[in-house]
């Protein structure tokens, strides 16, 4: 098979659209896959002006752009490397990612566009989108009415204080209330895991980005459901006494180091999370298993609350009487009216809008914190970010 009609097989048989126009926008061939796509004849096609395949505004600028570059040198193709829309002979439109690429003869020069159809991923896309908003929905709804009865059994809990073996039945509700949420929230966790699996093996991965994007959306939403559901278990252990102080021996330096590569991993775009430590010693006797909790519950709420393309500063400070670690954020901040409140079960700033959590995270801090005899404490102003502050007495 001799070059010519080797190239010739492969633009013929080829998954993608291949258009040819020559410099002034006149189609001179299609391959089969791309008449497929707009919905065409070879013959109503050769000799048009590309411009037909394409709706308005492009339709419009298309010559415009071939003209410009003949003069000037300088390329501005429709859609070159990114997302456009064509337009078939029905007069629906449809999405693609188009490649050009220009040829140069003797005589004269001819450019070759080729066409990538997103109608697939477009749909797989809305679909997820779909699946995420309802699911969001639900998630807020049942929040809410998990907020509403438990406020319910705390009230309830407190008018009855006097009566013993009333507040033993109150309590043993809520051990039991906790696992039937732990037991909800398992089953959209389960779901949403086995989509992103399932995306992840069946796509066709033409375009791997956009679907590394949502399966990574489907993952964070997995992480923001186990966080409650932990936040459930978490508080479930120490209403029961079950959570106890275990101290250890170990050196605070590599400890904040492996959670500092951890929670970068969890961070928005360009988010950096910088660890400094200040001291000459670095090791430390608390419980490492809690300390872990509280660190990362307090770098997960700075990710949460602050945007794209800011620091997180993350410290510890080891001096001859007490250790300090501190997160510092510029985030959204809390305001003033809610900070006496912000250790309470429960309790959110009302600024935190749509995002999720459970407000209980600080307030399991605080006692995990108290557990080891340290303190938590807390500065920040709205719009300018955040400040937490653990101290702990140096043994």
């Amino acid at each position: 098979m001799d070059r010519s009609k080797f190239l010739d097989a492969i633009i013929e048989n080829a998954i993608d659209g291949i258009i040819t126009i020559d410099d002034k926008g006149i189609i001179e061939h299609l391959n089969p896959a791309a008449l497929l796509l707009f919905g065409y004849e070879r013959a109503e096609l050769v000799g048009q002006n590309v411009s037909v395949l394409m709706p308005a505004p492009d339709k419009l600028r298309h010559d415009g752009y071939i003209d410009n570059y003949n003069e000037t040198g300088k390329k501005h193709i429709i859609g070159i490397g990114r997302e456009v829309h064509g337009q078939k002979k029905d007069g629906s439109t449809f999405p693609f990612r188009l490649g050009v690429s220009e040829v140069k003869f003797s005589d004269r020069k001819i450019y070759t566009g080729f066409i990538h159809d997103l109608s697939k991923e477009k749909a797989n896309e809305e679909q997820i989108k779909s699946y995420t908003e309802k699911l969001e929905v639900k998630i807020r709804e049942r929040t809410q009415d998990l907020v509403k009865l438990v406020s319910e059994l705390e009230m309830a809990k407190e008018n009855m204080s006097a009566l013993f073996e009333k507040e033993k039945e109150l309590n043993q509700l809520k051990t039991r209330f906790v696992s039937m949420a732990s037991h909800e929230f398992r089953t959209p966790l389960s779901s949403m895991q086995l989509s992103a699996s399932l995306i992840d093996k069946y796509t066709v991965k033409q375009d791997a980005a956009n679907v590394e994007k949502h399966t990574a959306k489907i993952k964070n939403s997995i992480n923001n459901l186990t966080t409650i559901l932990n936040d459930f278990l978490s508080l479930e252990k120490l209403e029961a006494g079950k959570v106890e102080a275990k101290a250890q021996v170990f050196n605070i330096i590599s400890f904040a180091e492996e959670i500092t590569e951890e929670m970068q991993l969890m961070t928005k775009q360009n988010q950096h999370i910088i660890y400094e430590h200040t001291g000459t010693k670095a090791n430390v006797l608390l419980d490492q298993n809690l300390l872990k909790n509280c660190i990362i519950n307090l770098i997960s709420n700075a990710i949460k609350y602050s945007g794209e393309d800011t620091l997180i500063q993350f410290n510890t400070i080891l001096k001859d009487d007490e250790l300090i670690l501190e997160v510092k954020d510029n985030g959204i901040g809390i305001p003033d009216v809610d900070q006496h409140n912000l250790f309470e079960p429960f309790f959110r700033a009302h600024n935190t809008g749509d995002i999720p959590g459970t407000g209980l995270g600080l307030n399991i801090v605080r006692r995990y914190v108290s557990l080891m005899d340290g303190v938590v404490t807390c500065k920040s102003e709205q719009h300018s970010g955040t400040i937490f502050t653990l101290t702990f007495p140096s043994k």
